[in-house]
């Protein structure tokens, strides 16, 4: 059952020690007023002229924190008051007070509260003394704000850190990786130039030169592809996305067999087609290839797989190298982050490749996930929507 006050009750509570004769006054300069559920009855940083004494009902208390979290500060019942601070100064309101079921309120505004003060000064050191507590409280609040902001703070300039130690990284990482094929083409050219390569010599050289520019203009598009796929949205279309991965493996044959890795399409091969844009997914698909006949074990094979389930698509990209450690494992999908060394191996690249792939899947609004055990290997499913 819902409890209800009467002026006579809740008063003194909100000015004690005041006479009756006192709160006779405060009653006639009041109104009481009625509101439904939902009402908002004091508006954070409104300038308002009204103290509220609860009668009936519930409130909740509520301020917004860091200007995102609408926090709940206490409930208010039958017997509490709030918004005296509109009483004595111009300053607007702390928090909002909202109902949460119907509630009767006895109102007494500034006007009337002067009028109260003329003939019962206790009045006014009554109120003094509430408002001390409840500036005391607020003063307790304002503390843990700005104890919650200084943490955000701290939080955002560790990730700015981050952030500027990722760029530094990768300005490293670009100058080596664009370095060396360009130290390479570049000697190679100039003895071209200089006549010092025999004409039985020419065939290598012009193959070495070749597979050099080829790897900076590979570096050099996959920096812009993932640069331009956040600033244009393609245009869907039905895509065979068996023929993708066929076109994958034949692009990717050359470098597997060099590296004596097998890359081979198994298992059903009657697939629907997807919703996506070809030379994206293209490029998705490469980037796990890549990324699998990397990690793989001289001698090992890296497999694509297809299936259906309901109204989407997998395609599986597995190796059996060495797999993923666990500490790396939340940041593989992160932009230039790679692994260097693993035992006695050296890898090279930018950690690009795992970028791109996720970065395509979330513009076509699939998913990617993996699986992987050190020492073992990984396998990666990108799942897609099936053309409508």
């Amino acid at each position: 059952m819902t409890t209800i006050r009467t002026p006579a009750k809740i008063i003194p509570r909100a000015f004690p020690g005041i006479s009756p004769d006192e709160m006779q006054e405060i009653i006639m300069n009041s109104r009481i007023k009625v509101f439904p559920p939902d009402t908002v009855i004091c508006k954070e940083n409104a300038i308002e002229y009204s103290f509220y004494m609860i009668l009936e009902g519930e409130f909740k208390v509520t301020k917004v924190i860091n200007n995102t979290e609408d926090r709940l500060l206490k409930t208010l019942t039958a017997g509490d008051f709030f918004g005296e601070m509109a009483l004595i100064h111009n300053a607007p309101r702390a928090a909002t007070v909202t109902s949460v079921t119907n509630a009767t309120l006895l109102e007494l505004d500034k006007e009337g509260f002067n009028r109260v003060l003329k003939h019962s000064p206790s009045v006014s050191m009554a109120m003094i003394g509430e408002i001390s507590n409840r500036l005391r409280q607020n003063d307790e609040l304002t503390i843990e704000d700005l104890r919650l902001r200084a943490a955000e703070l701290a939080d955002a300039y560790q990730k700015l850190a981050a952030q500027d130690m990722a760029r530094h990284e990768f300005l490293s990482n670009i100058a080596h990786e664009l370095r060396t094929p360009l130290m390479v083409a570049s000697g190679y050219l100039h003895a071209l130039k200089k006549g010092m390569v025999s004409s039985d010599q020419l065939d290598t050289v012009v193959d070495t030169v070749t597979r050099n520019v080829d790897q900076i203009v590979t570096l050099t598009n996959d920096i812009l592809f993932l640069q331009e796929i956040e600033l244009v949205l393609p245009e869907f279309q039905s895509v065979n996305i068996i023929n993708v991965a066929e076109d994958v493996v034949k692009a990717y044959q050359d470098k597997a067999t060099a590296r004596q890795v097998t890359l081979k399409i198994k298992g059903n091969q009657k697939i629907s087609a997807v919703q996506g844009d070809k030379h994206s997914l293209e490029k998705a698909i490469t980037a796990l290839v890549d990324n699998a006949v990397k990690f793989s074990h001289p001698n090992g094979t890296v497999e694509i797989s297809f299936a259906e389930t309901g109204n989407r698509v997998q395609i599986s990209v597995e190796d059996h190298g060495i797999g993923i450690a666990t500490d790396i494992r939340p940041r593989i999908f992160d932009r230039f982050a790679h692994l260097e060394k693993s035992g006695d191996e050296l890898y090279g690249g930018l950690g690009l490749g795992l970028s791109i792939t996720r970065q395509v899947i979330q513009q076509h609004n699939g998913s990617l996930d993996v699986e992987s055990t050190p020492g073992k290997g990984s396998k990666f499913t990108i799942s897609l929507m099936k053309w409508q």
